[in-house]
């Protein structure tokens, strides 16, 4: 009882009497699980089961594998909110883009956890790091490259993102869809995340695009 008395007078300390500040629920719908798409909640399920022991393995964190059948942005936004008393943290997982860049946003706007989307920032983390040391290696300057992206995903675009933060230079970056090269005017109505990427350039291929990179 007196630790619900102290929680009731500060919420706060749930991370002093509970295991709260310890568990992450690692969160998904299923509609992007990666090399198996669009396979729905229950599938998507062994992958979370997964990515939990990674947490418990490596950090002793942890993990509660939430499955949403919920499809709609603001459904899934509203249900992961409404979670937070629960929570040290979210990992989104397997949701997606452009719907997941939106979750995230919304999430990160109202929850005061930590909102983490593994898609991007894990894959964005691990590619940046792997560019920068890449360069030490040739002695190369991030700032003079040109960089080629095939794909331009929620993952592709994260790791655009922080790149750019490090350095790159946003008119040395060039991306690819199934479309082949983004360019300004190519389409109407382009996806905003893709729109920032757009180049000016009569290369159309990835085979064109990629000479110099």
């Amino acid at each position: 009882a007196y630790a619900c008395e102290e929680i009731a007078k500060d919420p706060l300390k749930t991370y002093e009497f509970t295991s709260r500040g310890n568990l992450v629920a690692v969160i998904t719908n299923g509609t992007a699980v990666l090399g198996l798409g669009n396979i729905g909640p229950y599938a998507a399920k062994p992958v979370m089961e997964g990515k939990g022991c990674l947490f418990k393995k490596f950090a002793g964190i942890d993990v509660f594998d939430i499955e949403l059948d919920a499809n709609d942005p603001d459904k899934v936004v509203e249900i992961v909110a409404a979670l937070e008393t629960t929570l040290g943290g979210v990992n989104l997982e397997d949701i997606k883009a452009p719907e997941c860049f939106y979750i995230e946003r919304k999430l990160r706007e109202r929850m005061k956890i930590p909102v983490f989307h593994d898609d991007q920032h894990g894959t964005a983390i691990i590619a940046s790091a792997a560019l920068i040391n890449g360069l030490i290696v040739v002695g190369k300057r991030i700032d003079e490259v040109k960089l080629v992206c095939s794909g331009a995903g929620a993952a592709a675009i994260a790791c655009l993102d922080l790149m750019c933060r490090l350095g790159l230079r946003r008119e040395n970056v060039f991306v690819c869809d199934s479309k082949g090269v983004i360019t300004e005017g190519r389409e109407p109505n382009m996806e905003p995340n893709k729109a920032r990427y757009a180049q000016r350039t009569s290369a159309r291929t990835l085979a064109e695009v990629i000479e110099g990179a």
